[in-house]
């Protein structure tokens, strides 16, 4: 059993979705120190001026802040992403079918934590990509010390034998850990994505999910190695 373990992300990029479903098992991360200027509250979108930002505003009242521990500064990002998103990609194939199950992610929630706002989103994508990955939270599983033994004791407590990692962690992950507890290292890998009809070219990967969904509509899962085989 494989099992994938990272940080809550708002509508994060397609990688990211290749990771949980490629594991049997994804656990979000969210005990640990939440980063400003980071991927936890913001990710990209095409639009004429290129690829730019949807930031959600958070309190961050102290640097030891724990994602779980972090809440949205108010609620008026939510009309201000969605008139974002429907202004670019209105025109785009997947717009109007998923535009049922994403438009009530912003505007029929008051929802303040912020990692229940993107775990809530991820949920609707899965849901969408028709994974099936088993999700649990880090927190609901309890915790232990150690930057890589914690992570080695959440993929025993879900019954996993390998860990799948993304490819950034190379640098400190330290494997030794994971071997001596009978436990396999397996890094995803990120290259080779096929390009799709975007908006406002040139074409650019490292956008969110929401932009394949739209953009490619029924045929999103085409572009995933985890449902096409190219992994």
């Amino acid at each position: 059993m494989t099992a994938a373990i990272l940080q809550s992300n708002y509508i994060p990029w397609k990688g990211y979705f290749d990771i949980i479903n490629t594991a049997d098992v994804f656990i979000f991360y969210d005990h640990v120190q939440y980063t400003k200027n980071d991927w936890r509250n913001r990710n990209r979108i095409k639009t004429p001026q290129g690829s730019n930002w949807l930031s959600i505003p958070v309190r961050q009242f102290d640097l030891n802040q724990k994602i779980e521990e972090t809440h949205v500064l108010n609620q008026e990002w939510r009309k201000k992403h969605w008139a974002t998103l429907s202004n670019f990609y209105r025109k785009m194939p997947g717009f109007k079918l998923y535009k049922e199950l994403i438009e009530p992610l912003y505007l029929n929630s008051e929802e303040t934590n912020l990692s229940r706002i993107n775990q809530t989103f991820i949920e609707t994508i899965q849901q969408i990509l028709g994974g099936t990955t088993k999700i649990y939270r880090s927190t609901e599983l309890g915790l232990t010390e150690g930057k890589t033994q914690s992570l080695v004791d959440l993929c025993q407590k879900v019954g996993a034998d390998t860990y799948l990692s993304g490819p950034a962690a190379k640098d400190y992950l330290d494997t030794p850990l994971f071997e001596a507890v009978g436990m396999q290292v397996k890094w995803m890998s990120y290259e080779g994505y096929p390009e799709y009809t975007q908006p406002f070219p040139p074409f650019d990967h490292a956008v969110s999910i929401l932009d394949l969904i739209f953009c490619t509509g029924t045929e999103a899962k085409k572009y995933l190695k985890a449902f096409s085989g190219r992994l």
